[in-house]
């Protein structure tokens, strides 16, 4: 059974995001009162795997932050001065101030330990294919496009290449896109006006693979990866 550790130092057995619905949206129609919501998140910030660990628990008020654990500090401080009777009352519990002092190994250590293998070890191969983004004849403005798609993690180097020089103006880029299942995909584009005899290459750079992913584009559309 594989064990999440809570910053309380509670076990679940399988990891879980619940969502608490607090009123159907019919029963709020007719319903003028005011509404009020209050929340917590604990968060692990990791740097260099688990060298360096930082852990956050913060407390929320209508979406502002009024009170806070920073294990950087190692005790309560207040945001506002709302968090300001919390953080005094909590400060003076010596047994939960240190249960908190204490997340970084029991909860943020722990937890990196059982999903490692899962997330940050998880690798997810990309795959690239190239294309222009409209039929034009010989000279006039193109938009090559070269899509990356369904890899994991998320970092990733993706240029283009002219006859073997590096292009870097007229490349645009999409951005990081983030799939929904753990993948993520890519466009980057470049603004060109091919002629004949050119060799147009986009390589891909990313932790799944061994050395860099190419794929060539010449005026007949041919494309290969090698």
């Amino acid at each position: 059974m594989v064990c999440l550790r809570l910053p309380g130092g509670s076990c679940m057995a399988v990891l879980t995001v619940t969502l608490m619905v607090l009123s159907s949206p019919l029963a709020l129609a007719g319903d003028t009162r005011p509404r009020f919501l209050e929340y917590s998140t604990s968060e692990c910030h990791f740097f260099n795997g688990t060298e360096r660990v930082r852990f956050l628990d913060r407390y929320f008020y209508n979406q502002e932050e009024y009170v806070r654990f920073d294990s950087d500090v190692g005790e309560f401080r207040a945001v506002t001065e709302l968090g300001r009777p919390d953080e005094e009352y909590w400060n003076s519990q010596k047994d939960f101030l240190e249960d908190r002092r204490a997340a970084v190994d029991t909860y943020c250590r722990h937890n990196y330990g059982v999903g490692e293998s899962f997330t940050v070890q998880r690798r997810v191969h990309p795959k690239v294919t190239v294309y222009p983004s409209k039929t034009q004849p010989l000279q006039h403005h193109n938009l090559l496009v070269c899509s990356v798609s369904g890899f994991y993690p998320g970092s990733i180097e993706v240029r283009w290449f002219r006859n073997g020089q590096e292009e870097k103006t007229g490349v645009v880029s999409t951005g990081l896109i983030h799939n929904g299942d753990w993948t993520f995909q890519t466009l980057v584009m470049l603004e060109t006006v091919p002629r004949s005899g050119e060799v147009y290459t986009c390589q891909v750079e990313h932790p799944s693979v061994t050395s860099p992913l190419t794929v060539e584009w010449t005026l007949n559309l041919a494309s290969s990866l090698r």
